[in-house]
């Protein structure tokens, strides 16, 4: 348990600015070093932030520095994976922007690290932190909807310029799931409490046909549970429509939709029943709250619990990845922290 300040470095300034502010707010931490790739970028922070104590480093003189205990990494999504290995390597707690890697091999060998010295390590899944979201996990733990047996969610992009023209053109093997939809899958385990069994998967590549971003944009995924529940989640990042999450959560005493006409509840299934509308924000209050917490976690020294959700959630965002060359065939998912057990569907 640390007692005292603990130590932080943020990697990547652009969302990284976003750690970095929420990280100021926190009594317990001191920033020491910032790193960015581009040296412009990393001097207007310091100024900004009035932070001439802090040290810009590249990353290695980062996890190399023993006094550093913390590591908010917002680089790249090609970059996470070794850049949390070299964190974990060196004894660095670490908070990344999602995904934590890109295929389940990475995901083994992070694991496989993890192991060895059960380090702080955590991604900014920020929409559990919303209101909406909060209320709703309540409101199916306690029953108040009644047994959940159907969860539809869509993660409407809306901001197709940043796929076509951004750094995610350059990046091998993008995956728009991993880099939107695991937002809403995030929320698909935190409501059910449970993990799917199998996963089936398709997609599309027409809105962005004839463009520089060389991935699919339109990825359908279907996750079986062994309740029998099913849930199917869409990362949409082609469509017309502006970045909008599409919330439906049907339960035996209700159903719960979020989309352009506002969070509702519906309780009645006669011709003439209203919804009821829920005053509840969709979105969080802002992007570093979850770090925030993260930041706690560390300091308690209560940091197993939430590494190993993080592994469950990789091990299906892959999984529902590697189900595309299945040809809308389901697969069993198979997940890191327990791969000598078989997860049967």
């Amino acid at each position: 348990m640390l007692s005292d300040k603990i130590q932080v470095a943020v990697v990547g300034l652009g969302v990284g600015e976003q750690h970095l502010a929420a990280l100021l707010t926190h009594p317990k931490v001191e920033i020491v070093a910032v790193c960015d790739l581009k040296q412009e970028k990393i001097f207007s922070i310091l100024n900004k932030y009035n932070l001439s104590h802090a040290i810009s480093k590249n990353f290695q003189q980062i996890v190399e520095n023993k006094n550093i205990n913390l590591v908010s990494i917002a680089s790249f999504d090609d970059a996470h994976f070794s850049q949390v290995i070299d964190c974990l390597h060196y004894g660095k707690h670490v908070f990344v922007e999602k995904p934590l890697c890109q295929t389940h091999a990475q995901l083994k060998k992070i694991y496989t690290q993890w192991k060895k010295n059960k380090l702080g390590l955590s991604s900014n899944l920020v929409l559990r932190k919303a209101p909406l979201y909060v209320w709703l996990d309540n409101a199916i733990t306690s029953g108040e909807i009644g047994d959940v047996y159907a969860i539809d969610m869509d993660y409407l992009y809306g901001r197709v310029h940043k796929i076509t023209e951004g750094w995610r053109t350059n990046v091998d093997d993008y995956s728009v799931m991993a880099g939107g939809g695991i937002h809403l899958i995030d929320l698909m385990l935190n409501f059910l409490k449970e993990m799917p069994s199998k996963v089936q998967s398709c997609s599309n590549k027409i809105a962005t046909k004839n463009t520089a971003f060389r991935y699919h944009d339109f990825h359908s995924s279907i996750f079986h549970f062994k309740n029998n529940v099913i849930a199917r989640v869409t990362a949409n990042f082609g469509c017309m429509h502006h970045h909008q999450h599409v919330i439906r959560i049907f339960g035996t005493k209700g159903t719960v939709i979020y989309d352009d006409m506002g969070p509702r509840i519906h309780r009645a299934r006669t011709e003439n029943a209203c919804a009821k509308s829920l005053d509840l924000q969709p979105k969080p209050a802002h992007k570093g709250c979850l770090l925030l917490d993260f930041v706690n976690i560390v300091l308690s020294g209560n940091i197993e619990k939430t590494a190993l959700a993080e592994f469950d959630l990789m091990s299906v965002v892959i999984a529902a990845d590697r189900a595309l060359v299945f040809d809308n065939h389901p697969i069993e998912i198979t997940y890191v922290s327990r791969e000598t057990c078989h997860v049967n569907g």
